[in-house]
């Protein structure tokens, strides 16, 4: 762990928290001075009727009094592809939006970042910010975003809506680039339990994986500091609490809210210790090539890259283990304890109804070829490079080859 070294670590965005706190959206695009607000959705939210649920919160506002919805826009596509990012920035321009209201999962939650960096910037093109695939923006290049934003996350999963990084997908390259800039995240996130009771079982299971694989990642990194510590121990002891309650109790409002918590305080402690994060560049390259929903693709490699990367989790696995409920004595060898939390998480994987590979996909010979590849040019393969041995024994664990 870093202590005197010098490390960075911000919550940017005011957080909202509880049962219908959607209703205060309006009132607080008012106070960031924002006239009219875009609501930017997906069409399988605008199906369930999630939408719906936020938008006609502005209908009660008095004409005059407050922001009005100058448009709702939900052709948004999973991944937060590059072509979605520049539609959705159009329309902004086309309504004349001053404010941006994200009301949805990751891909909607990256696409809204997207496009208040494009709106920032004058591009219309977001593929123009990350030609090389990765643009890191610190001060003092990087600059105050005055777009109020405000993002209303219907998963817990990513915390995409307090994290300075946004993923966007260049079908192109068939590669996920990453923006990281401090004032992308929203101004302020707004977690209402109620908008994310009706997640289907699968779909909360992943997603929950996606924020247990933050909090891990960033506990093991080598750049964590006590600041993320606290918040990837905590995340880590709600979701194993939650999770399995969430996934079988769907309208639990204690457990879907615990979980949103959980999933922000994983990525603010992923966004300030990232540094080695192996679990995620197989899961990004997996995930591009493939088009595998990124918290299914976390969920799979957790403990398969756990096992094959030892050296990262050892130093600080009794704590893990602790956060997790392992069973353990402290006299016990670090290594046999790694075998115990490794254990955990697939009993956890199991009991949530995650696959533990990726058969359904049919995946090949070949396929395990070209991914190769990918995992090794991946953005996050910069600061911890595997080498190809390696990356094709964890790919092995995970495509079960000859099995149909």
């Amino acid at each position: 762990m870093q202590s005197t070294t010098l490390s960075q670590f911000s919550l940017r965005s005011a957080i909202y928290s509880g049962s219908n706190s959607r209703a205060m959206v309006p009132d607080l695009f008012k106070g960031l001075g924002s006239k009219r607000v875009v609501l930017f959705s997906d069409r399988g939210l605008e199906k369930a009727g999630v939408v719906d649920k936020v938008a006609q919160i502005f209908e009660l506002t008095s004409k005059g009094t407050g922001p009005e919805l100058a448009g709702i826009y939900v052709d948004i596509a999973q991944d937060a592809e590059s072509t979605s990012v520049n539609e959705a920035l159009r329309y902004a321009r086309e309504v004349g939006a001053d404010g941006l209201l994200a009301v949805g999962g990751g891909s909607v939650l990256d696409t809204v970042k997207g496009v208040k960096y494009a709106l920032h910037k004058g591009l219309t093109d977001i593929k123009e910010a990350i030609p090389g695939g990765f643009v890191f923006e610190q001060f003092p290049k990087a600059t105050h975003i005055p777009i109020p934003h405000i993002a209303i996350p219907t998963t817990a999963g990513t915390g995409s809506e307090v994290s300075p990084i946004a993923v966007i997908y260049n079908e192109d390259i068939q590669m996920k680039g990453n923006i990281i800039n401090p004032f992308l995240s929203a101004d302020i996130a707004v977690l209402d339990p109620d908008l994310t009771v009706g997640l289907p079982p699968a779909i909360t299971a992943f997603t929950g994986f996606d924020a247990l694989t933050h909090a891990i990642e960033a506990f093991a990194s080598p750049s964590s500091t006590a600041l993320t510590d606290a918040h990837a121990l905590h995340a880590i002891r709600l979701i194993e609490k939650n999770l399995p309650i969430a996934v079988a109790e769907g309208s639990n409002l204690d457990a879907r809210m615990e979980m949103l918590q959980a999933s922000l305080m994983g990525i603010t402690a992923f966004s300030f210790a990232l540094n080695a994060i192996p679990v995620h560049n197989f899961a990004h390259a997996y995930g591009a090539l493939f088009r595998i929903p990124h918290g299914l693709a976390n969920a799979v490699f957790l403990p398969v890259v756990m096992e094959y990367v030892p050296s990262l989790y050892l130093p600080k696995v009794k704590e893990l283990a602790a956060a997790l409920r392992v069973d353990f004595d402290t006299d016990q060898d670090h290594e046999s304890v790694l075998a115990k939390v490794v254990e955990k998480i697939r009993v956890l994987q199991h009991k949530t109804g995650l696959p533990s590979d990726f058969t359904e996909y049919n995946l090949t010979e070949e396929d395990l070829e070209r991914v190769a590849g990918a995992v090794a040019k991946d953005p996050a393969a910069v600061s911890f490079p595997m080498p190809k041995e390696l990356i094709q024994a964890v790919g092995q664990q995970v495509v079960p080859l000859g099995v149909k």
